[in-house]
């Protein structure tokens, strides 16, 4: 049953693709049940309740002895078509924007479009508040007490056994715990970085990483980011001629905002152009578990032949974000790091590290990743489908897979920020494109979270973005 639920899933995202790249346009037939079950080896009956379940969302429709159709009023939205980034040193000056933005997360009176996060709904709360009542019950005295400064050697271990997904082969010693992603990002840049240097990073990159860099007086220089497959491995070699690179950071695995995968042969590549100059890279893996295909992508780091990718990570966009539980696995520099961490947060939380390791080793973690990952893959088709409708024709849009964002290119007219404003008085927040880089290259781009469960709140909401949208391009 689990497997024909994930082909389920897996046709249901192969008829959106042929809707969305306009191989089939509306009004026109889609293949028959017979012609997709054995193009698609799935079953008939699998290829069925794909149809029906798109046929429910207003997708498609049935036709009396005629077959499947595309409806009239589905709109296909094209691919966003980024501009590219100047290559040169740039300052951050970003900061009171962003903070303007993360001032949004958590309020409640707003449609949470702008937060990436899933929906409270779709995570662990009960299996992980039984789990830390037991081991507070069973542990009173350790659940109160400093864990080490390295972490929890169960967590620790829990992590060293699923990298091996990733393609990494890590000892539990060679792993910090954290509070969080982004104290392993800043941990990484402070071990390997002065005030001055230059830091390459792909572009659009996530408003934080901005955020980090001016407040460490880094420079950052920005490589495009193509949605499609991230960075361009020429692109870093050309930046790596033109300028002295201190540190690099990346996040290859569903990058936000744009969504983009980068390719294994791809990030094989970025990691020996690398290494040949001894160039440290700090990767970003936090959307990692969440691809909609079977096997979890590789890391830049399982590529890596000399301690110089670290790997920072979290747990905040899976099971739960108020654990603050993250962790770092920074290769060749673990010595600096523990210097820097123990500076800046001696250890971080003990009683959430022991429930969070107690999940990953009774196997929920894995089944819960497997109905997450269905959900966040479900909502995101709904949205694309709903704002084909209700958005300006010709607004682009990514189509990612795995992560839970949507990258959406509006009219060259729109001011992102302007909008920004306009919709959280409408009650509505998003993200606008402008905090994506240091540079004026994403003004007319806004990012859309997929977290939320879909409702009719959410289905108004869109239709009032869309609405605003219209009017500010007139």
């Amino acid at each position: 049953m689990r497997q024909e639920l994930f082909r389920y899933q897996e046709v249901e995202r192969y008829v959106i693709d042929l809707i969305e790249t306009s191989t089939v346009g509306p009004g026109e037939r889609l293949p028959s049940l017979r012609v997709l079950s054995s193009r698609l080896k799935a079953s008939i009956s699998t290829i069925n309740q794909a149809y029906l379940a798109l046929e429910k969302q207003g997708v498609i429709e049935a036709r009396s002895r005629s077959g499947f159709f595309v409806r009239e009023q589905v709109h296909c939205s094209p691919p966003v078509s980024l501009p590219r980034p100047d290559l040169e040193p740039t300052q951050g000056n970003r900061s009171h924007l962003i903070q303007t933005v993360l001032s949004s997360v958590g309020d409640r009176n707003l449609l949470p479009l702008g937060v990436i996060c899933p929906s409270e709904e779709l995570l662990p709360s009960k299996p992980l508040a039984r789990l830390m009542a037991v081991v507070t019950r069973e542990n009173p005295h350790k659940t109160i007490a400093y864990e080490t400064i390295y972490g929890n050697l169960e967590l620790r271990r829990q992590l060293a056994f699923r990298a091996l997904d990733a393609g990494m082969a890590v000892s539990p010693e060679g792993i910090l715990i954290t509070s969080g992603a982004m104290e392993a990002l800043y941990v990484s840049l402070r071990a390997v970085t002065r005030p001055g240097d230059n830091v390459l990073i792909q572009s659009p990159t996530y408003y934080c990483f901005l955020q980090l860099l001016e407040n460490c007086g880094l420079r950052a220089i920005e490589v495009p980011s193509r949605p499609e497959n991230g960075v361009d491995p020429a692109d870093v070699a050309k930046a790596l001629q033109r300028f002295d690179i201190s540190a690099c950071i990346f996040s290859p695995n569903f990058n936000n905002p744009d969504g983009s995968l980068a390719c294994d042969g791809a990030k094989k590549e970025v990691v020996e152009l690398l290494a040949e100059r001894d160039i440290p890279l700090i990767e970003d893996d936090v959307y990692g578990d969440l691809s909609f295909d079977a096997c979890r992508p590789r890391t830049y780091q399982s590529f890596d032949r000399k301690g110089l990718v670290m790997l920072c990570s979290s747990f905040s966009k899976t099971i739960a974000p108020g654990y603050r539980v993250g962790w770092m696995i920074p290769g060749r520099f673990y010595r600096r790091a523990l210097e820097v961490k123990t500076v800046t947060n001696v250890c971080s939380a003990t009683p959430t590290q022991m429930a969070v390791a107690a999940y990953l080793r009774t196997g929920q973690y894995d089944r819960h990743l497997k109905r997450l990952r269905t959900a966040i893959q479900k909502q995101m088709q709904t949205m694309q489908i709903h704002l084909g409708r209700c958005f300006p024709v010709g607004t682009g849009m990514t189509r990612p897979r795995g992560g839970g964002v949507l990258w959406l290119e509006l009219d060259e007219s729109i001011d992102s920020v302007a909008l920004f404003y306009r919709a959280r008085e409408a009650g509505i927040g998003i993200a606008p494109g402008a905090i994506f880089s240091t540079q004026d290259k994403y003004n007319n781009f806004i990012r859309l979270s997929c977290g939320a469960l879909w409702d009719e709140k959410l289905r108004q909401g869109l239709e009032t973005l869309g609405s605003l949208i219209g009017e500010m391009s007139r």
